[in-house]
């Protein structure tokens, strides 16, 4: 299996969990939601953060773009809530600043070609290409014409649809992210043994993009052996948004990022021996 790498860590066997901390819109359109939720990632041990990029005039659908919508900003069509909760250039110029002196590296999931374009001017170190686009090939063969590592994510998708993907994408340095795409997911429709399946079809590192409630089934992830996670965080899980309920806590992401590394020790090299520290049981009670 291939190894990838995204700024100055690297991704596949032998390697440490790569973990992400999606901010994603978590941040509600403030810079200072997002640096306390880069300083609550950097205090957990998270090695990434990740936004959202979109432009709203091309995801938006128009049938969509003058419904009324209640916010904490009071009521306002669903394009002015796009708009007032979408980062600019100098938002994100303050982000990539940030971040470097956080020494913490960060990205983003872009959902149109001009959004990678936007992206590109900050050097960010890879691109994450969410479920519901997976079947864009014009974005993803944008994403590929940058040279960058690719995350894939596969939630609502066929297994027709992910090939088809990977193969547009086979000559790149790509990651592949097990997901379902349901806020929060219910456990009995996370299948885990996806990333196990995903891994016995292609030769790139498998990992896991979790939208559940709770920590025990990402750390089953990392256990059945998924080369990087993500996890939507958030300050208050009550926030307004709708990514909030399924994301994870500071006090949540310190438990989650104490437990995979404690697990990764844990699954060792599979080569069965007789440990130094058991030499003085096995004088004590084996009795042939």
């Amino acid at each position: 299996m291939k190894t990838i790498q995204i700024g100055n860590k690297t991704i596949g066997p032998g390697n440490p969990v790569f973990t992400i901390a999606e901010i994603g819109l978590n941040h509600n359109g403030s810079l200072e939601i997002a640096r306390k939720l880069i300083d609550a990632a950097i205090m957990a041990g998270f090695d990434a953060v990740k936004f959202q990029k979109r432009t709203p005039e091309l995801c938006v659908p128009p049938e969509q773009r003058n419904v009324m919508r209640e916010t904490p900003w009071g009521m306002m069509t669903y394009m002015e809530y796009r708009h007032r909760v979408e980062f600019g250039q100098e938002d994100f110029r303050e982000i990539s600043r940030y971040c470097k002196e956080r020494n913490i590296c960060w990205f983003a999931s872009c959902w149109d070609e001009p959004s990678v374009d936007f992206i590109e001017q900050f050097d960010a170190p890879c691109y994450k290409l969410a479920s519901a686009s997976i079947t864009d090939l014009g974005l993803i063969g944008r994403m590929k014409k940058t040279g960058r590592p690719v995350i894939l994510s596969t939630g609502m998708s066929t297994m027709e649809e992910i090939d088809r993907a990977v193969n547009v994408l086979a000559s790149s340095d790509l990651l592949i992210a097990h997901s379902t795409s349901t806020y929060p997911c219910k456990p009995e429709e996370l299948n885990l043994r996806m990333i196990n399946t995903l891994q016995a079809l292609y030769e790139f590192p498998v990992g896991y993009s979790g939208h559940e409630v709770g920590l025990q089934t990402t750390c089953a992830a990392v256990a059945l052996g998924a080369f990087f996670i993500e996890r939507h965080i958030t300050l208050d899980r009550a926030m307004w948004g709708s990514d909030q309920a399924a994301s994870v806590e500071p006090s949540g992401m310190l438990r989650l990022i104490r437990d995979i590394r404690v697990i990764e020790k844990a699954l060792g090299d599979g080569v069965k021996k007789v440990y130094d520290s058991e030499a003085g049981i096995l004088k004590k009670l084996r009795r042939v």
